[in-house]
């Protein structure tokens, strides 16, 4: 069935209760999701993105059931990744024949990349352009590259003053009652969060400059209509805002421990410096992870939180741990700017773990200390008077 968004504009999406990953197993979901498309009706017909594949029949039907498929003027594709264009395949022959679907160059690329050329009439457009759909309305595109795409962008509808933000604004997160102010707003933020901290991260500095991009077209906005999620009327800004501070190298004060142990001895080093943390800093947070343990992504939302890390591994085999070594190039990935880092861990041979995490750590981006603890086989009190001077450094 349809819902209402504004006037003449429903969401005919798909809320996924069942949805466990994303990107593969790349991105863990523990609160559902959803893929969300829109459908205008004014003096033109528009359906703004389609859904993921897998849905592709239930949103078709869905849409028999509330339009004649003959009516639809032209499709928006914002974005080519499948979970916005899965149901094109199927139901672009149901269509007029040349109905055309508006999107970026690459947005082409990546349709016909994924696809197949399949003869679509692709009306290629970029930020500026627009196109009627009648009663004094408008379509206005605004290309939003590396958002987290190449091909991505955002499509306002004027009249009405809705922002089809795309991917921008989301969340991986089921809320039945489609609406921000409907959501539990402690899990609305988290996962906002999580989904900046994962995906957009990367693009932090492009995420700065957009927004003061559409600050600039000085767009009155009502409505921020995600891809993913709950849907902002509810002071649309405040996300906005969010994704600002969140773009400018954000921390809060807060350190993340985080490690793999072997035979525990690493898992000694871990908790001393938690509790050392928070002997010399009372008013920090510190969060505490085994990284084999623990998920990926839920860990990476805390370090981004965070203004400080200390990592650890023993060494194995000349070298860390494969969960450790992946985890830090998960990070390496993610960007983050401005945070400090320590290392420690055990050995019992010939001990290159700590040297190893400096490295990788510093190659991530991380502000490497010289202070960390080195432990033979397992923690010695001269180990552990080490800790303080440590710590000391990580939070100066």
């Amino acid at each position: 069935m349809r819902r209402l968004i504004k006037n003449n504009v429903s969401w005919i999406g798909y809320i996924d209760w069942e949805l466990e990953s994303f990107h593969g197993d790349d991105y863990s979901i523990f609160n559902g999701s959803s893929q969300n498309a829109y459908l205008i009706e004014e003096e033109k017909t528009v359906l703004i993105d389609t859904i993921w594949t897998p849905h592709r029949f239930d949103y078709i039907e869905n849409l028999k059931s509330e339009i004649d498929l003959n009516k639809i003027d032209f499709v928006v594709a914002n974005h080519g990744e499948c979970d916005h264009s899965g149901a094109l395949q199927a139901l672009m022959p149901e269509l007029k024949p040349g109905t055309p679907i508006y999107c970026t160059a690459n947005a082409v690329k990546s349709i016909e990349g994924q696809y197949g050329k399949r003869g679509w009439n692709f009306k290629v457009v970029k930020t500026g352009d627009s196109v009627e759909i009648g009663n004094n309305k408008k379509l206005v595109f605004v290309e939003m590259r590396m958002l987290h795409w190449p091909d991505s962008m955002a499509t306002y509808m004027t009249g009405d003053n809705i922002l089809f933000s795309n991917d921008a604004f989301g969340q991986h997160f089921a809320v039945e009652e489609l609406f921000n102010d409907k959501a539990d707003q402690c899990l609305l933020y988290k996962e906002a969060m999580k989904y900046f901290a994962n995906i957009l991260n990367p693009f932090a500095a492009l995420v700065s400059k957009k927004l003061d991009e559409i600050a600039k077209l000085n767009l009155d906005i009502d409505i921020i209509a995600t891809s993913h999620g709950a849907i902002w009327r509810d002071n649309p800004m405040q996300i906005v805002k969010k994704y600002a501070e969140w773009a400018n190298a954000y921390q809060e004060n807060q350190v993340t421990v985080a490690y793999d142990t072997m035979w525990e001895g690493t898992t000694k080093i871990a908790h001393k410096i938690s509790e050392e943390i928070a002997r010399q800093s009372p008013d920090t947070v510190v969060k505490v992870f085994n990284i084999a343990k623990s998920d990926k992504n839920e860990m990476m939302t805390e370090l981004f939180k965070s203004k400080a890390i200390a990592v650890g591994s023993p060494t194995v085999g000349n070298s860390i741990l494969s969960s450790v070594m992946g985890w830090i190039e998960f990070a390496k990935q993610l960007k983050f700017k401005n945070k400090k880092a320590a290392a420690f861990g055990c050995y019992g041979w010939s001990g290159e773990s700590v040297k190893i995490l400096q490295e990788r750590l510093k190659d991530a981006g991380f502000n490497v200390i010289d202070e960390n603890i080195k432990s033979a086989w397992t923690m010695t009190p001269e180990d552990e008077a080490k800790i303080p001077e440590l710590v000391k450094s990580l939070l100066a």
